[in-house]
């Protein structure tokens, strides 16, 4: 995709509300903006979310909190995130979003490493109740963060993986770093599962979207 068909994608094809954008343009500065995902995967996340009547969602890897937001906006009222991070440096700043965006109240923000927080949500029976899980976060913990997904969502429930492209280097056969081998694994282990039905898609830096369809 060309830079300028990119811009045009995200003109008219990803709506964008204020404290969105807002966020997007103070994370604009930090060092590591590219830890964001971009519009248009946020955008694709909040529309499955309101397409499957998501109630119960859980994002593995907030940064700013932008992919929160937007799911949190498309959530009905009851709706509620877990959301899993360990930096209160960079979630304060979603903190404050979810705040002016009066959806705060449907989003409980769990500071320690994901998988602790997975599997007490797995301890206190959540197993199978799950619309939604969204991962974007360390590379080398895909594969656990996956294997419990699938634990704690339900039957056409969806599980979502971002950076399955990772800027190209999966296809690239010198490249052996942790991350890159990380992304290998999930992408084979996704593509041969028969509890999911799964699509990869090219948007933002590769977007897997697999819905469980049995237990397994």
């Amino acid at each position: 995709m060309t830079p300028a068909l990119h811009d045009y994608m995200l003109t008219h094809g990803v709506r964008e509300p204020a404290a969105l954008v807002r966020l997007r343009q103070a994370t604009a500065h930090l060092p590591e903006r590219e830890m964001m995902s971009g519009p248009e995967v946020a955008n694709l996340v909040a529309l499955m979310a309101g397409t499957i009547g998501a109630k119960s969602v859980i994002e593995v890897g907030v940064f700013v909190g932008y992919t929160t937001l937007a799911i949190a906006l498309a959530l009905p009222p009851g709706g509620r995130i877990v959301a899993c991070d360990v930096s209160k440096e960079y979630t304060d700043y979603g903190r404050a979003a979810w705040i002016e965006a009066g959806v705060a109240d449907r989003i409980e923000l769990r500071l320690a490493p994901a998988l602790q927080t997975l599997d007490a949500l797995l301890a206190d029976g959540k197993a199978g109740t799950v619309d939604l899980i969204f991962i974007d976060a360390d590379k080398p913990n895909y594969s656990h963060y996956y294997e419990r997904a699938l634990r704690l969502l339900r039957t056409g429930g969806l599980v979502l993986i971002d950076n399955v492209f990772w800027n190209g280097q999966v296809i690239n056969a010198a490249e052996r770093g942790d991350d890159t081998l990380a992304i290998r694994a999930i992408n084979e282990r996704v593509r041969s599962d028969p509890r999911v039905h799964a699509s990869m898609v090219p948007i933002g830096d590769g977007l897997t979207m697999a819905r469980k369809v049995s237990a397994g």
